[in-house]
């Protein structure tokens, strides 16, 4: 829980405090004045990383350095970006202990929620499968090592095959074992957290669009799961010739697809807008609870203007989800989004509207 956040030379802000309830906060600005900087702010600060930009461009222009710093309960947290030649320097202060970069054990819980995200389900493969690795590299420990030392071997073995048959065969059966193996890893980790969305998903799936409907999430993986390893290195080893034709590898977890099913049908090929959002929402209280079990911890939830995308029903649905966290709301409609606690069944829950947003 985040409770005073101080941002100086950060994107839009030059030196601007907040305070936070621990419950509901409502943000509220026209556009462009700097709410989802805010977001951002709290989320680096929390994670270590943005989820849109490089170093380089948060950093107020011109200035030579930034610094979030932020009081989580008892705990303070100081993030400084530092510019040094083209490059920027990243530096942590958790309570008095400088790092270079924040380990797992080190970050926030934090869940974050935009209407863009609803690209996820809509557009291609690449950000179904960016976005079930990120629900793994913050549940599963060691996964984000995984994936990245996947990634590095794909890199070693796509440079081999672009240097042709002549250089790379003497090293390709090598870099296709490793290959297989962390591949597998991938595959399995992945089944196993769809499995566990699968259990639940068509329950709150009906119950955010207020009539019963069937979901799953199906994994198109390549090859069976129990035995990923040895068939994956069958196919490379089969397929050589076709790799060193194209220049990379066809096959493996970086090529395989998640598909949303709805009601029998792909959700990208037949869901209406107000079922899409209906299912990323359901998914994204999935993953505050799969945070909350993995961390052991709460997360921040993390909402950027997503109440303009979402109708009534709709938005009683995602508030019935939102005592439980502290939650940060940014609106350019404060009336909006206020009823919704202020009334009925969540008049307990306290309301804040942070403000100084430049």
């Amino acid at each position: 829980m985040v409770t005073t956040l101080r941002l100086q030379n950060f994107r839009s802000y030059t030196d601007d405090s907040f305070e936070f309830d621990p419950a509901v906060n409502i943000v509220v600005g026209p556009n462009a004045s700097g709410k989802t900087n805010l977001l951002e702010a709290i989320l680096m600060l929390s994670s270590g990383s943005s989820y849109r930009a490089r170093d380089q461009e948060l950093i107020s222009h011109k200035a030579p350095w930034a610094r979030l710093e932020g009081f989580y309960g008892a705990d303070t947290r100081v993030l400084k970006l530092t510019r040094s030649n083209q490059t920027v320097e990243k530096s942590f202060l958790l309570g008095d202990k400088p790092f270079k970069r924040l380990s797992l054990e080190r970050t926030v819980p934090v869940v974050f929620f935009e209407p863009n995200h609803l690209q996820m389900i809509t557009r291609g493969p690449q950000h179904r499968r960016e976005y079930i690795d990120s629900l793994l590299e913050r549940s599963l420990p060691g996964y984000k090592a995984l994936v990245g030392n996947y990634r590095r071997m794909l890199a070693q073995r796509n440079a081999l095959l672009k240097r042709g048959r002549s250089f790379g065969e003497s090293q390709l059966f090598a870099w296709n074992v490793r290959l297989s193996e962390q591949g597998a890893k991938i595959a399995q980790a992945r089944q196993v957290l769809i499995d566990k969305i699968n259990k639940n998903i068509s329950k709150t799936y009906s119950e955010i669009a207020q009539h019963k409907s069937a979901v799953t999430i199906q994994y198109e993986v390549q090859f069976p799961v129990g035995s990923y390893a040895s068939q994956m290195l069958s196919r490379l080893e089969k397929n050589s010739s076709l790799d060193y034709e194209r220049g990379f590898t066809a096959y493996g977890p970086h090529r395989e697809d998640i598909t949303f099913i709805l009601n029998h049908q792909p959700a990208n090929q037949t869901a209406s807008r107000g079922e899409t959002r209906s299912l990323l929402l359901a998914i994204k209280i999935f993953e505050l609870g799969l945070i909350s079990k993995a961390r052991g911890q709460k997360p921040i939830l993390l909402l950027d203007d997503v109440f303009s995308e979402l109708d009534g029903a709709r938005r009683h649905a995602l508030v019935d989800y939102l005592s439980n966290y502290q939650t940060i709301i940014t609106t350019t409609d404060a009336d909006a989004v206020v009823e919704y606690f202020s009334s009925g069944t969540h008049n307990l829950i306290p309301t804040t509207t942070a403000s100084k947003l430049r």
